[in-house]
């Protein structure tokens, strides 16, 4: 996929509306600190538009980047950061599922788990709500580079079979260190623009 423009667009806090357009949305979810960040950022083939940080639950917003004026990325609030106040995750929660109900123009959901361990029961919850409101995730397993090929392989059998994911669902190994699964993951997505009638071209 060739970007030829992104950028922030709209980010929407807990009393945010959010923006209505009739342009596919890619929405990503994921534990704090899982790297949703950098893959957007990857993904944009940009360094930095999407803030990372070492500190887990950095982004509390919802946050809508317009890529090459066709469609667009949206960053939900990471969950599962323990020490973040319960009322601030019971916040973010609503965000995510407000998001989910209100979103007319969401055409996938990619949830990102860390491919180094099982997926956690956060984890699990998330890919259970997001099927029940109706999609079936493309579930991406971030710091695919810390793992060799084999333990790799291993680990994305324990995926599948603890997100209890159906045979034809989409499972892919993702590295921002080494862009691995950037291709897939834009083809994907090229797919799915072309099923909706637009371009990321």
């Amino acid at each position: 996929m060739i970007i030829k423009n992104a950028e922030l667009e709209t980010v929407c806090g807990v009393t945010s509306r959010f923006p209505a357009h009739d342009q596919p949305e890619f929405a990503f979810a994921g534990k704090s600190n899982v790297g949703k960040s950098s893959l957007i950022n990857a993904l944009m083939n940009r360094k930095s538009l999407a803030r990372t940080s070492s500190q887990p639950g950095k982004t509390q917003t919802v946050n809508f980047y317009h890529v090459n004026d066709a469609f667009y990325y949206v960053d939900l609030p990471g969950y599962g950061y323990t020490k973040i106040a319960a009322v601030v995750k019971e916040s973010w929660g609503k965000m995510i599922e407000d998001y989910l109900h209100r979103s007319r123009s969401l055409c996938c959901v990619f949830l990102l788990v860390d491919i180094r361990h099982e997926p956690s029961a956060n984890d699990k919850t998330m890919y259970e709500w997001i099927v029940y409101n109706g999609f079936r995730p493309v579930v991406i397993a971030t710091k695919s580079d810390k793992l060799s090929r084999n333990q790799a392989a291993q680990q994305m059998k324990v995926i599948r079979e603890s997100l209890g994911m159906e045979p034809d669902d989409i499972l892919l190994p993702f590295s921002a260190l080494s862009k691995q699964g950037r291709e897939e993951i834009w083809n994907f997505v090229e797919t799915r623009l072309g099923e909706t009638g637009s371009s990321g071209n």
